[in-house]
């Protein structure tokens, strides 16, 4: 099993060199892309992960294992998604933005089992340039603007400015970054 794994991990480690060089899209084949679905060039797409018929994904982006990409969520070009990220429907990950491992998106304030929401779910916009570390929690309707930082484990329940480093439960604004 060891020698097995070896070779395989070498063999993908290879064929990701020369997909680079070529500059080719990288579905792994226990992925599921659902038909309809657009990805961008240059684009990986890992393990596990589940991209739903109308998600659109831009160019040189990262999807990392075991993520899941709903119906009608945009992703902008040069993406990184870590492992165990579900993004839902009404999510809009603008350019250059970094989502941390298991980063939790909802899309229903307040959910019921016995209540549809009739798929009238709030928008949450991720500006050009955010990061957000691991084990956050974005609370649907939200805006985060340009270049903020949201630290690991942060809740956001509100809007966050332009440049700012943001953490906590609720997240605060600690100190302004600089562009």
């Amino acid at each position: 099993y060891n020698t097995y794994f070896q070779i395989s991990h070498n063999y993908n480690y290879i064929y990701l060199l020369i997909l680079k060089k070529r500059h080719m899209t990288y579905i792994d084949k226990t992925a599921i892309v659902e038909k309809g679905s657009k990805i961008g060039k240059n684009t990986k797409i890992w393990h596990f992960t589940h991209v739903m018929s109308s998600a659109v994904i831009g160019d040189n982006c990262t999807v990392g294992q075991n993520c899941f990409i709903g119906e009608n969520v945009t992703i902008g070009n040069n993406v990184k998604i870590q492992n165990n990220v579900s993004i839902y429907d009404g999510v809009v990950l603008e350019e250059d933005v970094f989502i941390g491992p298991s980063v939790v998106f909802t899309n229903v304030k307040f959910p019921r089992s016995k209540k549809p929401v009739n798929k009238n779910y709030e928008k949450t916009i991720i500006k050009k340039g955010v990061s957000i570390g691991a084990n956050s929690t974005i609370i649907c309707g939200v805006t985060i603007s340009d270049n903020s930082f949201v630290g690991a484990g942060s809740v956001v329940t509100k809007d966050l400015g332009k440049n700012g480093l943001y953490f906590g439960n609720p997240a605060r604004l600690v100190r302004n970054l600089d562009d």
